[in-house]
């Protein structure tokens, strides 16, 4: 709204400055920021009123956690609220990049809250099914990536490789669509500690606030080697956002939590950051920067393919961070640690901007 209106006075005077993507990205992060902590203690108080004994915890995880029993969750509605008024405000809705990503925060964030209030009504961890909530997934992230292939063709790239490796086509929304829906789930899988998926992901936000911003400068994407995608820049904008969204959360997510993400958060996070990644060609960049996601999803996967094999486990515990409860860490070591790695993790995705 606040773009618009610059344009339509012809940015002049002090307007000017909305006109640039680094100030309208900090003023994103900003404002964000503040909606979420002005509308965090309502919504807070709101969930547990409404929901009564919150999250359902799993008899069969870590003893440690039944303590958190009465916990409200669907924390992520907070998030999207923050996040959806800081886009109205500060971004160019013309842009379709901007709608891609919309759609699947939007409705990843409606499949995870349809999870989320099936778990508290009946009292138990499973929710809807998974086949259902892929389904619907599937349907969103598709969408998503045709207006994407729409825009910027389906080439694919690599890491160190300059230019595009395979030209995919209409194959593009099956791989993009693919991405999307595994790093949303990815995160749904990381959020089971306090604060373990939300500072991973401001982390990989940040990284990708930088990736979207030289992508969409042509000066730049030349002088690296990355591909120029018009209109990529504006992305920056929805990182700042879920930057300051996912701060505002943090302060009332910090251990001992007061308010758990749920799905509705994780997936829709998850699946933004995967949009945007699909927008700017760096699907594998993102496997990199949020590799604590990706691991987390393998032990699941590697878990459950080795047990219905063999009757055993690879790990005391899938994802692999309870395996860690299990072996003695404390809840905050194991939660300081990922994001000491996920941090790590965010500069190698980095540095291969300029290997190529």
């Amino acid at each position: 709204m606040l773009y618009w209106l610059a344009e339509f006075f012809g940015f002049d005077g002090g307007l000017n400055l909305v006109r640039y993507i680094t100030f309208r990205t900090g003023a994103a992060v900003a404002t964000a920021l503040v909606i979420g902590l002005l509308i965090g203690p309502r919504f807070i108080n709101m969930l547990r009123v409404r929901q009564g004994k919150g999250q359902p915890i799993r008899e069969d995880g870590p003893q440690t956690h039944l303590a958190k029993v009465g916990t409200p969750t669907m924390g992520g509605l907070m998030m999207l609220v923050a996040i959806s008024i800081s886009l109205f405000l500060w971004m160019d809705l013309k842009n379709l990049y901007i709608w891609a990503c919309i759609i699947v925060l939007l409705g990843f964030g409606l499949v995870g809250f349809m999870d989320d209030y099936d778990k508290v009504k009946k009292r138990s961890h499973k929710g809807v099914s998974g086949r259902v909530r892929l389904l619907f997934e599937f349907l969103i992230a598709g969408l998503a990536v045709t207006l994407i292939v729409a825009q910027s063709g389906g080439n694919l790239y690599l890491p160190f490789i300059n230019g595009p490796v395979a030209d995919l086509g209409l194959f593009y929304i099956a791989f993009g669509a693919f991405v999307i829906v595994a790093f949303g789930n990815a995160v749904n899988l990381t959020d089971g500690l306090d604060g373990l998926a939300t500072m991973p992901v401001i982390i990989a936000s940040t990284a990708f606030m930088l990736i979207v911003y030289l992508v969409g400068n042509a000066k730049y994407s030349a002088y690296l080697g990355l591909p120029f995608i018009l209109g990529a820049g504006d992305l920056a904008i929805i990182c700042g956002a879920i930057v300051g969204a996912g701060l505002a959360f943090l302060w009332f997510n910090a251990p001992p939590a007061a308010i758990f993400m749920g799905d509705t958060g994780s997936l829709a996070l998850g699946g933004v950051l995967g949009t945007i990644a699909v927008v700017a060609h760096h699907e594998f960049v993102l496997a990199i920067i949020g590799g604590v996601f990706v691991v987390e999803a393998m032990s699941v996967i590697i878990q459950v393919f080795w047990f219905k094999r063999t009757g055993r486990r690879v790990f005391k515990m899938a994802p692999i961070h309870h395996h860690f409860e299990q072996m003695g860490w404390s809840e905050t070591t194991v939660v300081i640690r990922f994001w000491i790695i996920a941090f790590v993790l965010a500069l190698a995705g980095l540095s291969t901007l300029k290997l190529r």
